[in-house]
């Protein structure tokens, strides 16, 4: 059993890069983590960031719909998902996943924001 704080330094090390758009970096964090722990829903959401980021837009929607379709509570993952339909033009898709999440919770300010657009 891999040792989960180890695992969450890691994934925080992914994140971090992530974030400072060092993708490949960010990668090779993110990959250790999920070796480890395949099922780490957080990293595997980066993971479909990244595949955004770096121009693997198919590959990222259907990152995140798996993701949205395995914890559909997961209103992070529907976001990031909402917010990428709208990139590629599903806007039908999008503004349902911002309607979703709005319901779910009134008060998330950029879900609310971004239905503006619809």
């Amino acid at each position: 059993m891999a040792d989960q704080n180890q695992i969450e330094a890691l994934y925080q090390k992914g994140f971090d890069a992530r974030c400072a758009g060092r993708y490949g970096e960010a990668r090779l964090y993110l990959e250790s983590v999920l070796n480890q722990e395949p099922g780490h829903i957080r990293a595997r959401h980066q993971m479909g960031l990244i595949q955004g980021f770096e121009g693997d837009f198919d590959g990222s929607l259907e990152t995140l719909q798996t993701l949205s379709t395995q914890d559909p509570n997961d209103l992070d993952v529907r976001y990031d998902l909402a917010m990428t339909q709208m990139m590629l033009g599903m806007n039908d898709e999008a503004a349902h996943n911002f309607r979703i999440i709005v319901a779910v919770n009134p008060s998330h300010e950029k879900a609310r924001q971004q239905l503006a657009y619809f």
